[in-house]
């Protein structure tokens, strides 16, 4: 069922990877830059350091931990999806990000890695896709250096009722609509509503990240909670 679940995902990315970019930023209304670049703040990194980025998709959180690392560091982006890292590797072509950030073809659920590999891990609007959470908790946890952060980018469930309800109109009515049109694929932009409400709740994946063996877990509610930043400490 896992393996089931991790084909069709690829499969729906790989459709949709060309208009993905895009989407993103006329879905988020151009909010998932300020997203992205809040989360490399919180990485702990230094020039010269070396992040994973997991189901890094086209790259795009890459590239900003790229800018923390400088010329002199490493940033090594992983993603399942072919289609998407190509497009990632077309962008940064010809330029100093070139040599700085690597891609690979790997799962959350079994990184390439020895232990202690990089001074981060992130993933951004990645885990709700994978086959097994725990298990790739468990893996980012394991590739991180003692004193490094984990940290999960992820759409959430506003508290408030009335910012709920807008909430649910926006993402069950409109995006699947302007998703499906400008990506020719309506089930993509229908899947990603559904696989948000059965995501779990910020108390429960700080909870799930502590038993990944990550300590001082905490998160960070953005845009009015429809976004939450998760950072763990390796022990």
């Amino acid at each position: 069922m896992a393996d089931e679940k991790g084909e069709r995902v690829r499969r729906m990315f790989a459709s949709i990877s060309r208009r993905y970019d895009l989407l993103n930023t006329l879905l988020s209304l151009n909010r998932d830059a300020a997203w992205r670049r809040f989360t490399v703040s919180q990485a702990g990194l230094e020039e010269g350091g070396r992040a994973l980025d997991v189901a890094t998709g086209t790259g795009k959180l890459a590239v900003e931990l790229a800018k923390a690392v400088g010329a002199g560091g490493k940033v090594v982006g992983v993603d399942f999806c072919e289609e998407m890292m190509e497009l990632g590797r077309k962008a940064i072509r010809g330029a100093w990000l070139e040599d700085v950030i690597e891609f690979q073809n790997a799962r959350a659920e079994a990184l390439p890695f020895p232990d202690s590999s990089f001074d981060c891990a992130s993933i951004a609007f990645g885990l709700r896709n994978v086959s097994d959470i725990d298990r790739s908790l468990s893996e980012m946890a394991r590739v991180v250096r003692p004193g490094g952060r984990v940290l999960v980018l992820e759409f959430t469930q506003p508290e408030g009722r009335v910012l709920r309800e807008l909430y649910y109109l926006y993402f069950f009515r409109v995006l699947p609509l302007v998703g499906g049109v400008i990506s020719g694929n309506r089930d993509a932009y229908t899947y990603l509503p559904a696989s948000v409400m059965d995501f779990p709740s910020p108390e429960g994946l700080k909870a799930r990240m502590e038993a990944a063996g990550l300590r001082d877990v905490e998160y960070h509610l953005l845009t009015g909670g429809i976004v939450a930043l998760h950072v763990g400490v390796r022990p």
